[in-house]
């Protein structure tokens, strides 16, 4: 998916999440992940219930805060 000349930070174990990338002026490309996904996995793979998810969610991955090469989520609306 991506160059060997980027240099994207990525989240490890999550690639089945990654949706894409994101692009703006003036900022690097970073990765995009599929909140929905990222937080079934949570779920499925690490035995937590939703409420536990979605903490460890906000908490470790949208409140990482890891510079301008910070992941970003995309939340994609249930077409039904």
């Amino acid at each position: 998916m991506f160059t060997e000349d980027e240099e994207m930070m990525t989240m490890d174990g999550f690639d089945d999440c990654i949706v894409g990338t994101v692009e703006q002026f003036g900022r690097p490309t970073i990765v995009c992940y599929d909140r929905q996904k990222v937080l079934e996995q949570l779920v499925t793979e690490s035995g937590m219930d939703e409420d536990e998810a979605l903490e460890w969610y906000y908490f470790n991955m949208v409140g990482a805060g890891m510079g301008d090469s910070t992941p970003c989520f995309l939340e994609i609306p249930d077409p039904e």
